[in-house]
């Protein structure tokens, strides 16, 4: 059977300069943290490979730390902050509040504070993407790097965090970028690396690659590759309107990402449409990917308003840069006839 993906918001495929830069990078065997020439080689793609990531996020004169992931980043940035966040925001951050901010319908929040807040670009499940307000604590632009400009330096926010694995690159590397001067507390101690913020010797690898997949991202932005993307996801949404009469789509007159569609059909679990997506060959998703193949409520549709049945009841479909015309159209046939099926059993 023919695979389609449509669940590039969970994970990306690895981009074509990604895997290149990270096999170049396999060959280099020195430690970044030894004074000799091979330690210095391994040392300099890291530096290059934070220069190309601050350039590509519009973060120059920032610190750029690589970490492990968008969430160990966050861990970092939120420590023992005490900041206020809305029940939109990804698990990663939302774990560390200690405060609500109200979210209306359309899943865009008020903040009163931003110097004590933490506010997301965009939203992995819905696509709504938020005003962020001067200011601003912390930014999660893990959805948005790469997908609709956004600028550091530019954004208001003193701290952001971002994932290799949502624009092309490697599983298992991420970043906090840091207007310079702010003060981080180490949360993993030892040797000093990363500016002293983050020890433990350096995944050169994933890094090498993070930055090949930054800067392509950035080029395919440029060059109009996502509003490609935004017309099929139109096409996707009236095909599904038209089959669906009472299909509920999530934020659809709020400015969203390009490629994301989130839609309730009353009455059909989420979960199960998944199942029969994934047997009719098209991989989704029924929310965020981040509770390790755990099936649970949305608390961003629950946040929005939406009670828990109707949450429950969402199904995200997430294009990606290469997503054709012809798998949206597929993939909106094959929901259709399922949908039928379940409304016939319904009777």
């Amino acid at each position: 059977m023919r695979r389609t993906y449509l669940d590039w918001n969970a994970t990306t495929p690895l981009r074509a300069e990604a895997k290149a830069a990270m096999v170049d990078a396999m060959a280099l065997v020195g430690n970044p943290s030894s004074v000799h020439a091979e330690g210095r080689a391994a040392k300099g793609l890291i530096e290059r490979a934070r220069k190309q990531v601050a350039a590509a996020l519009g973060a120059e004169g920032a610190d750029v730390i690589f970490t492990s992931s968008a969430t160990e980043a966050a861990a970092l940035a939120l420590q023992d902050r005490g900041i206020a966040c809305a029940g939109i925001e990804h698990d990663a951050v939302r774990s560390w509040c200690e405060e609500s901010l109200p979210v209306d319908q359309m899943g865009r929040v008020t903040i009163a504070d931003p110097a004590h807040a933490a506010l997301q670009v965009a939203n992995s499940e819905t696509g709504v993407i938020q005003t962020l307000p001067g200011g601003l604590f912390l930014t999660d632009a893990t959805q948005a790097f790469g997908k609709i400009p956004f600028a550091f330096n530019w954004c208001g926010a003193q701290m952001a965090i971002v994932s290799a694995h949502k624009l092309g690159g490697p599983k298992g590397v991420g970043a906090l970028v840091v207007k310079r001067g702010t003060d981080i507390a180490a949360r993993i101690k030892g040797g000093g690396q990363e500016m002293g913020r983050r020890s433990g010797t350096e995944n050169v690898i994933g890094i090498a690659g993070f930055a090949a997949a930054a800067t392509a991202a950035q080029a395919d932005l440029e060059a109009g590759a996502w509003d490609r993307v935004a017309k099929l996801r139109k096409i996707l949404e009236k095909t599904i309107a038209e089959s669906a009469k009472e299909t509920i789509f999530v934020g659809i007159d709020a400015n969203r990402l390009p490629n994301t569609s989130c839609f309730i059909t009353p009455g059909w679990k989420g979960e199960t449409q998944v199942m029969v997506m994934d047997l009719a060959g098209f991989a989704v998703s029924a929310g965020s990917a981040c509770s390790s193949g755990k099936v649970k409520t949305s608390a961003a549709l629950e946040a929005m308003g939406f009670d828990r049945e109707q949450a429950g009841c969402a199904l995200r479909i997430s294009l990606g840069s290469d997503t054709s015309e012809e798998e949206v159209l597929a993939f909106a046939d094959a929901w259709s006839r399922e949908h039928e099926k379940f409304r016939t059993r319904g009777r």
